[in-house]
């Protein structure tokens, strides 16, 4: 099985792309490092290498957790497979 993104622990809210091209549509494979799991779901849109995908779906107003660090507040839903970035979560320091 290949892994498309990885995620530090169960309790994060995100996954990093680590591959070229991820897809809509695709099926991806992530590994849970700390638990050492994985999980597969499908993506909604395409998510460039390096970047977000929500292990979950998300509400306005919710804190996305990466790395076990609040990494900022949702400003538009997000569903589960899709892209974060900054035009659905803004820092909460500004």
């Amino acid at each position: 099985m290949s892994i498309e993104f990885i995620v530090h622990e169960k309790g994060d809210g995100v996954g990093v792309v680590v591959v070229e091209g991820l897809k809509a549509g695709a099926e991806a494979n992530g590994w849970i490092m700390r638990e050492d799991e994985t999980i597969t779901f499908k993506i909604i849109g395409d998510i460039p290498i390096g970047h977000k995908v929500a292990l979950r779906d998300f509400k306005v107003g919710e804190t996305v957790i990466k790395y076990s660090t609040d990494i900022g507040k949702v400003v538009a839903p997000i569903k589960k497979g899709e892209h974060l970035h900054v035009h659905n979560v803004k820092t909460k320091r500004w």
